[in-house]
């Protein structure tokens, strides 16, 4: 009697065991790849699933939220022989995971190859100013490139995103001298400009004083004309009106010389109408 209540005790959790073998219960955002007698029989989907205890076998658990897949930094030589890093960032989503575990022994690692590889070949038939400014571009073609492949594996790729596309180091040591000789030649063919039109202004300023000087000569020459004929007129004589003018013109020279900030001392003859004769008369014999 107490070895059959051994035996059904055994046999009761034999049964336990079997049903818990055969029941699964897999979670929101996996599916399981169940394999019988070790070849694939069928994938359980979130929720309760029952399948045969000791015949099949949970072999591969996998999720199906969306996978980000850092692609490493690389070298990248454009059409242009100009050596650049770039590097990317992958979202995928696995929709068939029995083609992702049997298609391919590690997929991350295939997607990461994929995408290095046809970043180097999109990249490579760019000139370096349109890889720098055509990321969707780039993007573009680069979702296109390994979106087929990738299919063959049950994966599906939501998007791709350039994240860094620097020259390296060298080119933009390189770059930045350009740019400074750049600027420099800027600020040159300024600074020369700029000295150009002033010198041109300035060749126009004394163009137009010496013009307005010469008018004003002009104007002057024919006051004196005016006044020489009006005194003239006037006065009847031929000798008056010079000494009248040769007069006038040396007391406006007396009085700049009194308002010179270098005079001391000046000294007026006693009788201006004779010396002003005096100079007259020595100019006439001569």
């Amino acid at each position: 009697m107490e070895s059959f209540s051994i035996v059904m005790v055994v046999l009761v959790a034999l049964v336990v065991f079997t049903v818990f073998k055969g029941v699964r219960i897999v979670p929101q955002g996996y599916k399981w790849v169940v394999q019988r007698l070790g070849k694939y029989s069928q994938t359980l989907e979130p929720g309760l699933n029952l399948i045969i205890p000791y015949v099949d076998d949970v072999s591969y658990k996998v999720t199906t939220k969306d996978i980000v897949l850092d692609i490493p930094s690389q070298e990248v030589i454009t059409r242009d022989n100009v050596v650049i890093i770039a590097n990317a960032v992958a979202y995928i989503n696995i929709i068939r995971p029995d083609k992702a575990v049997y298609g391919i022994e590690d997929y991350e690692y295939g997607i990461r190859n994929l995408v290095q590889t046809s970043l180097r070949s999109i990249i490579g038939e760019m000139d370096l100013d349109s890889a720098l400014s055509s990321r969707d571009e780039i993007k573009m073609k680069l979702k296109h490139a390994i979106s087929e492949d990738i299919a063959d594996w049950g994966i599906t790729l939501k998007t791709v995103e350039i994240q860094d596309i620097n020259p390296s180091q060298t080119m933009q040591a390189s770059m930045e001298e350009q740019a400074a000789a750049e600027r420099l030649r800027r600020a040159t063919v300024t600074r020369a400009d700029g000295q150009k039109q002033a010198a041109i202004l300035e060749a126009d300023g004394r163009l137009e004083a010496s013009r307005r000087d010469a008018e004003a000569q002009v104007v002057l020459a024919k006051g004196s004309e005016e006044s020489i004929r009006l005194i003239t007129a006037a006065m009847g004589t031929e000798e008056m009106p010079i000494v009248y003018l040769l007069g006038e013109q040396y007391i406006k020279a007396i009085r700049q010389l009194a308002e010179s900030d270098n005079s001391k001392m000046v000294v007026l003859p006693a009788d201006i109408l004779s010396t002003v004769k005096g100079m007259v008369g020595d100019k006439l014999k001569v």
